[in-house]
């Protein structure tokens, strides 16, 4: 019979395998916006979002509320590492009609207790953060707001239940004219004891308390955490895991023991896991065991057992005196005769074992829920090995070694993927408080330092409407005869007339020179569709930087070579040539090429027409089947190529390295070229805009810095915003300036952060993808040689976030001004248009082209306005002109 329920009483392996399943199955049903209403463990965000750094300090109050009395207590941090803290507490006695009094007097008496204490402490008066123990469940919304959703463990104040406690604390405080008191966070004893456990080399991510009644903390990914809005960095969460089992999935555990303890107790069907591990029922545990087994004549044999009939007569702190090795023997014999049984040396043995097996369950039950939680962490981090400390408190872990010992190697079976360290707590409650509070202080001031430093980055709406208004004025000075030449916006003509209709139809040879590569493209536009054949060739930088004749020579012999592979030798195709440079058009197959750029330097180019030069080379060449009908530059062939697709395509956009626009405008409106009649496609060249002084009160220190170290310093200043090549300089810039005021790796010197472009803007694309990982982050940041901690990787995703939302709202403003132009131009009420969009950040950045989107739809609310990604815009487009001015010549 003892045997059978020593065996009841004992759970193997494979079953605590099962609960720590379960138990993870409703952590994550607590933790999920969807089912968080149907899941035991309620997984409460506390809107702690970090250990202590050592770097706290200051004077701190804490007040915390116990079952009998109210505890105060002062504490001076100095910003040591909290190695020193210096405390005073004083204990207040409770009169006992407050806990079932008003709330009024519950929290009147709370703060005269503050006001006592403060009065028996000369301290000067300055503002005084509180933080306050409450523990008791609430529903909290921020680190200082919280509503209670009920009383428990006998208190049942009137009228606090769906208040917000805080807000009643403060009003009570501020009566006793207290008014540099400020109540700046609430917590309960469990995440104080995460805290008290944390210093700077070891932070405690996850705590137990294992008291009278029991619970659990952790730190969560914040973006798991569905019940706050919090959605970067980490949350603690309370898990209030003493309710799991309340649906009964605890039930193959419970033995009738257990069944009796819940039906006797004040909450019958609640708390089950509470009731299985909390010291407030272990003897009541073990005197339901020993009634069952006197009743089977098993123990107490010839003696009265009524006793056991009677609620409390054994108490837990008993019970682990009994399992002590030593002494026992002796303390059971004590313990049973003291109740008036007559225990033989037999029933002194079985009790012991009872009495053991009974703790060891506690254990192992706390060591599957601990599992749980340290396999979820080690998941949601995803992480081969988690590395972890463990703040501990209660009675149960406090009182007994053996009960420490199961705890740890039980958890180590069950998440073996685990390394935890176990931490004693220190006063969690008091001390972890004021640690709660003094990381609370540190955030704020923190944050406020942040915004400050961010603040010239992040443009309001009446900004980006200034901006599209002097982009407007740029762009109509750009197109006006006496104004072009002082414009920013150069507003080039292109001579393309038309965008395609759908009737172009035959071969074009296109050619795409725009760096160190280029390439040879053969474009058959059938009634079918396009079909493309091309080849990249290399230039030399011998020839890049030679004499042009060569240069144009390189690129003859390279078409001569795909005609042949080709077999289009016999044929004269018309061809149209992607010139990546800035030039002067003259005609659509007539351009002045105005200087170099992407490392060329060819002689004899600069001022003479490119299209004559690549004519004359074949002429050198002796290859006559060559027919030049146009000369276009990216932009262009990219809202071409994007408007055989979609005929309502009559603006360019590139958003790459650099950046640039072009639209259909009225000829009537171009003043740089003759005529009235039909349209033009107009070449923004609007990365110089600003280049005149009008944009510099949107220029940061940041962009000053970026801009003096480029080798066209003063130029180009709306691309240096927005284009590729110069964002992650802009973030460098300001992760400098942040190490340099202490906000970011500690503000240890970072040597390699020194290096100009070692921040790649391709690093912001990948930081800003939605449920990136922060480890992810902190690799990055590891290859640069950088230490990051959470809270830095954080940060630095919201500078990335901040300079590519600058960015992209930039250029909706510049877009804006375009659409409400040409909206203006045509005389309609509502514009729909289509912009062909290419460039490596509009494509790859996760979230550059929905902010562009987005704000543009603001700022242009008249016009519906699509974007069409460009699949080749630089080879497609180009043939694509060729074949429209083809369409146009033909009689």
């Amino acid at each position: 019979q003892v045997q059978r329920a020593l065996l009841a009483l004992t759970i193997p392996l494979e079953m605590l395998q099962a609960v720590k399943g379960r138990m993870l199955q409703d952590m994550r049903k607590g933790l999920s916006r969807q089912t968080h209403a149907q899941a035991n463990m309620r997984m409460l965000p506390t809107y702690i979002c970090s250990t202590p750094d050592g770097t706290e300090k200051g004077d701190l109050l804490v007040v915390e509320l116990c079952q009998t009395h109210v505890r105060t207590l002062w504490m001076t941090l100095l910003g040591d590492g909290n190695r020193s803290p210096q405390a005073t507490n004083k204990i207040f006695d409770m009169p006992a009609d407050i806990m079932k009094g008003t709330g009024e007097a519950l929290f009147d008496f709370i703060a005269q207790c503050v006001r006592q204490f403060l009065a028996g402490i000369s301290r000067p008066q300055h503002r005084l953060p509180l933080g306050f123990v409450f523990p008791f469940s609430c529903r909290q919304t921020r680190l200082d707001k919280a509503e209670l959703i009920s009383w428990s463990k006998g208190f049942s104040c009137s009228d606090v239940e769906g208040k917000d406690v805080v807000q009643l604390l403060q009003s009570a405080i501020n009566k006793q004219e207290l008014s540099h008191v400020d109540v700046v966070a609430l917590m309960n004893d469990t995440v104080g004891t995460m805290m008290t456990c944390s210093t700077v080399e070891k932070p405690c991510e996850v705590a137990l308390v294992i008291d009278k009644g029991t619970n659990s903390c952790f730190m969560a990914e914040a973006q798991q955490v569905e019940m706050a809005e919090e959605t970067s960095g980490r949350m603690c969460v309370n898990t209030e895991w003493g309710c799991f089992g309340d649906d009964g999935s605890l039930s193959d555990i419970m033995t009738p023991y257990d069944q009796r303890v819940d039906q006797e107790s004040s909450n019958p069907g609640q708390k089950r896991f509470e009731k299985l591990v909390g010291s407030l029922y272990l003897g009541e545990i073990v005197r339901h065991a020993l009634t069952s087994l006197a009743a089977e004549k098993a123990l107490f044999v010839g003696s009265s057992v009524t006793v056991l009939g009677t609620k409390g007569v054994l108490k837990t702190q008993q019970v682990l005196e009994i399992i002590d090795n030593e002494e026992g023997m002796a303390k059971a014999r004590k313990a049973l005769e003291d109740v008036g049984l007559r225990p033989s040396e037999r029933d002194c043995c079985r009790v012991q074992q009872i009495c053991r097996v009974v703790v060891s369950r506690a254990a192992a039950l706390c060591a599957a829920g601990l599992a749980a939680i340290l396999s979820h962490m080690c998941q949601s981090r995803e992480l081969e090995q988690l590395v972890v400390s463990v703040g501990v408190d209660g009675e149960l872990f406090r009182g007994h070694t053996r009960f420490g010992e199961i705890l740890q190697s039980v958890t180590g079976l069950l998440a073996p993927e685990c390394m935890a360290t176990f931490l004693p707590s220190v006063d969690g409650t008091g001390r972890g408080a004021a640690m709660v509070t003094a990381v609370a202080l540190r955030l704020a001031a923190h944050r406020r330092e942040v915004d400050q430093l961010l603040a010239p980055l992040r443009l309001s709406r009446a900004d980006l409407e200034r901006v599209q208004a002097l982009m407007r004025q740029e762009m109509d000075l750009g197109l006006g005869r006496e104004s072009h030449a002082n414009a920013s916006v150069r507003m080039l003509p292109t001579y393309v007339r038309g965008t395609p209709d759908g009737t172009e139809r035959g071969e074009f040879l296109a050619l795409d020179l725009g760096g160190t590569n280029f390439r040879v493209l053969v474009v058959r536009v059938a009634q079918d569709g396009i079909r493309m054949a091309s080849e990249i060739y290399v230039i030399p930088t011998a020839v890049m930087q030679g004499t042009g004749e060569a240069l144009f020579d390189h690129i003859i012999e390279c078409i001569m070579d795909f005609q042949l592979k080709q077999d289009l030798m016999e044929q004269v195709l018309p061809l149209g040539f992607t010139f990546s440079f800035p030039c002067q058009q003259l005609g659509l197959d007539k351009a002045v090429l105005l200087s170099w750029t992407k490392g060329f330097s060819a002689s004899g180019c600069v001022g003479q027409d490119v299209v004559q030069l690549l004519r004359e080379a074949a002429q050198r060449k002796q290859h006559l089947a060559l027919k030049v009908v146009a000369v276009v530059n990216d932009t262009v062939g990219t809202m071409m190529s994007c408007g055989y697709d979609d005929p309502k395509c009559e603006i360019g956009l590139i958003v790459g390295t650099g950046t640039n626009a072009c639209y259909m405008e009225e000829m009537q409106n171009v003043g740089t070229v003759e005529g009235e009649q039909g349209r033009m496609c107009i070449n923004m060249e609007w990365g110089a805009f600003g280049d005149n002084g009008c944009l510099d009160d949107i220029f940061t220190d940041f962009d000053r810095l970026v801009d003096e170290k480029t080798i066209n310093a003063g130029k180009q200043r709306f691309e240096k915003l927005i284009s590729g090549m110069y964002l992650g300089e802009i973030v460098r810039h300001i992760l400098l300036a942040l190490v340099e005021k202490q906000l970011l790796f500690c503000g240890k010197p970072c040597p390699k952060l020194q290096t100009k472009d070692i921040f790649k803007t391709k690093f912001l694309s990948t930081i800003e993808i939605d449920g990136l990982a922060l480890r992810q982050v902190r690799a990055i940041l590891q290859d640069l040689e950088l230490q990051a901690s959470f809270e830095d990787s954080v940060l630095v995703r919201e500078v990335c976030q901040t300079v590519s939302l600058r960015a992209a709202h930039l250029c909706a403003a510049g877009l804006a001004a375009v659409v409400e132009k040409m909206r203006e131009n045509r005389g309609l009420a509502r514009l729909a248009v289509t912009v062909g969009v290419d460039g490596t950040l509009y494509k790859m950045h996760p979230h550059f082209s929905q902010h562009l989107q987005q704000m543009l739809q603001d700022l242009a609310p008249n016009c519906t306005v699509t974007f069409l990604q460009s699949e080749d815009g630089s080879g497609k487009g180009a043939a694509l002109v060729a074949a429209v001015a083809c369409r146009g010549a033909e009689p």
